[in-house]
């Protein structure tokens, strides 16, 4: 048709309103009233019928009727090609008013939402020659099914524009809670695996089979679980998270918690993981001996070992070492050192040091050191004891025979010596370990002294120069030069008064004495308190010991 408009109006302002019928839409746009209301709102839906508008929401037209705010809203997409006579001022002439013949319809589209209510999507149906719906329709459908979180505009307008199907809202999924870690402070992996000292050298005796721990070191600590972060669907509804699932902190025996999270240890041992918890253990058990097998043993605790220590093999402990076979050739260092078997020196090497006591069935071309008792079952053959305290030599044959005994009140035998005058050097009356810290402090006070002194000439020399004139690099090692002399003459000063304190301990020695239950054969030499006696003859049933400067031998 040559007349056909591309729009059509109804209305105008001085009704009151104003419907405009376009390609895009139907627009009503309801003007402010001054002289009160000029129109009914039959009178609208009247007009929307004669234009064969039925797809509309009666709500939104009544909003907007009652609202009256001047602005053009649009209440639905299609109309009819051809309306009655309706004029612009709304009177009915009953002549036809044309409008465009095909008015291009908009494409249907619909919104669908996921069963778990986290997804919206919409779905446009694309058709030849109509028209994608507005954006604010989308808005409004989303509206109207209350969808109101995760919206992306964005996404509806590319899909008005090209798209067909596309996510036009996302909720926010939930983010789980993490479970509760515990994380071990120690390494495990080093267990079993031989040492290396700093330059790479492997030492293949110290294979580190036990995970050692001191009292306060942090063993195991937990890493509590979270609670989560909550999520929202798309109608704005939280949606809780899964929590983490809890542990307990793994405390077991010997330790303690700390900070609610922390295991530590309340004791020296060795770390044991059992029933989920982490435990310490004061004491470690070898099941056979000490050897290739189980390479050198380093404890801070007490060791029980049921088998041999081998040649050439060493077990160290702070607590009590109890060994069930003997001692070949290897070193052993304990608080106290309980030895079933022997001690048996190999090649020159054999020693047992105990800081307490030892006790052993025989010695035979070995060292033994205690800082109190050393106990011989059987005999002591050509060996060098040590002891604080004693030296008892009393089971079954209790023969002594060569070798070097020290003992700070007493040594007691059954029997010392033999026909063939094997010598023996038997001393009492000091402490051979005082004597060896004596020792170790004289020599450390003299070399301490003679650095101090070489360093204060060095400075005598040097504070004849202006260390102004010099280098700063130069300057600065002059300076340390001078600090350095202070801790070092701390050290002289400490050195000297430990030797004063083990000089008084030394004099204060109680008198010793040699007691032989049996018989003490010549050619032994016995020193009591410093006073020395070749013995020419052959006793039974004695003691010696210091009277009036001299040793003298008495009944038993």
């Amino acid at each position: 048709m040559a007349n056909e408009l591309k729009s059509a109006e109804v209305g105008g302002r001085e009704a009151g309103y104003l419907f405009e019928f376009k390609p895009d839409g139907v627009f009503l746009t309801v003007y402010p009233a001054t002289d009160g209301v000029l129109f009914e709102l039959s009178d609208m839906r009247q007009i929307l019928k004669e234009y064969g508008v039925m797809d509309y929401n009666m709500v939104d037209l009544a909003r907007v009727v009652r609202a009256a705010e001047g602005q053009p809203f649009r209440l639905a997409s299609t109309f009819e090609a051809t309306v009655t006579s309706t004029k612009n001022d709304g009177s009915n002439a009953g002549e036809p008013v044309p409008v465009e013949a095909e008015a291009r319809q908009v494409m249907a589209f619909q919104i669908e939402v996921s069963k778990d209510r986290m997804t919206a999507t919409m779905k446009i149906d694309r058709q030849p020659g109509q028209v994608p719906p507005h954006k604010e329709d989308i808005m409004k459908a989303l509206e109207e099914r209350r969808i109101v979180f995760g919206i992306d505009e964005g996404a509806i307008e590319r899909g008005l524009e090209h798209g067909s199907q596309i996510v036009i809202a996302q909720g926010k999924p939930p983010e789980a809670g993490k479970d509760a870690v515990i994380v071990p402070k120690f390494d495990a992996s080093s267990r079993g695996k031989f040492a290396e000292d700093q330059y790479g050298k492997v030492d293949y005796k110290n294979m580190n089979l036990f995970l050692i721990a001191r009292k306060g070191d942090v063993i195991a600590e937990r890493v509590p679980h979270t609670m989560g972060v909550e999520g929202t669907n798309i109608f704005g509804d939280a949606i809780k998270a899964k929590p983490g699932k809890p542990k307990p902190v793994p405390a077991g025996k010997n330790t303690e918690i700390k900070d609610e999270n922390f295991v530590v240890a309340t004791i020296d041992g060795q770390i044991v993981e059992a029933n989920n918890k982490y435990s310490i253990d004061p004491r470690i058990e070898i099941k056979g001996d000490v050897g290739v097998g189980t390479g050198n043993i380093d404890f801070i605790g007490a060791v029980d070992i049921s088998g041999n220590v081998q040649q050439g093999f060493a077990v160290k402990a702070t607590g009590n070492i109890t060994i069930g076979g003997a001692v070949n050739g290897a070193r052993v260092e304990g608080y106290n050192v309980f030895i079933k078997g022997g001690i048996i020196g190999i090649d020159g090497k054999g020693l047992v040091v105990a800081e307490e006591d030892v006790q052993a069935a025989f010695v035979e071309n070995a060292t033994v050191e205690a800082g109190g008792v050393i106990m011989i079952a059987d005999v002591a053959l050509h060996s060098d004891l040590r002891a604080g305290l004693r030296i008892e030599v009393e089971g079954k044959r209790g023969l002594v025979t060569g070798g070097y005994l020290a003992a700070g009140e007493e040594i007691c035998a059954k029997t010392i010596g033999n026909q063939a005058l094997v010598a023996s050097r038997l001393v009492v009356g000091v402490n051979p370990s005082l004597q060896k810290k004596y020792q170790e402090a004289c020599k450390e006070y003299s070399a301490s002294k003679k650095k101090l002194q070489q360093l204060t000439q060095a400075l005598n020399t040097l504070g004849k120069i202006d260390v102004s004139q010099l280098p700063p690099q130069r300057a600065e090692q002059i300076a340390q030069l001078t600090r350095s002399q202070f801790p070092l003459a701390g050290q002289v000063e400490r050195s000297e008064r430990l030797i004063h304190e083990l000089e008084e301990q030394l004099a204060q020695m109680r008198n010793g004495r040699i007691r032989v239950s049996d018989k003490i054969y010549p050619g032994q030499k016995l020193i009591v308190n410093s006073v020395v006696k070749h013995l020419q003859t052959e006793e039974q049933h004695c003691t010696f010991q210091l009277e009036e400067d001299e040793v003298r031998v008495g009944p038993y």
